[in-house]
């Protein structure tokens, strides 16, 4: 039986949070959901290797998502896909030097975060996962 792939899901805001993890779950992952850095600092330490994916929104209460993308990287080798919605060029070029593998703004399409979940783990759209 194939394991399914876990992603972390990092965001402070409930709705935002629920429908990531909606649409990552359709997409097929097995999906692990925090609102603060500490919560996900913690939960990246317990999956480690187990993560495919970690979705993280800067703009969190306890820790700049920059900071925190400093860490997580300590704790998983999954790549990272900053959701924010930090629009600036200058806020994308210190996400992706920070470590992130995508930068996706807020408000974001369900397909694109879809699409662009599955293109970081290296599947094709309709992949089982």
């Amino acid at each position: 039986m194939e394991e399914q792939h876990v992603c972390l899901v990092i965001e402070d805001d409930p709705d935002v949070r629920g429908l990531i993890t909606a649409v990552l779950s359709r997409a097929g992952f097995k999906v692990l959901a925090v609102g603060t850095g500490a919560e996900g600092q913690a939960a990246a330490a317990a999956a480690g290797s187990r993560l495919a994916l970690i979705t993280l929104d800067l703009g969190l209460p306890d820790i700049d998502g920059r900071d925190l993308s400093l860490e997580l990287r300590k704790l998983s080798p999954a790549p990272l896909l900053f959701l924010t919605a930090r629009a600036e060029d200058d806020d994308v070029l210190a996400g992706l030097s920070a470590g992130a593998a995508a930068y996706l703004t807020k408000p974001f399409l369900p397909s694109t975060l879809r699409e662009t979940a599955l293109e970081l783990c290296r599947l094709q759209p309709g992949a089982r996962l």
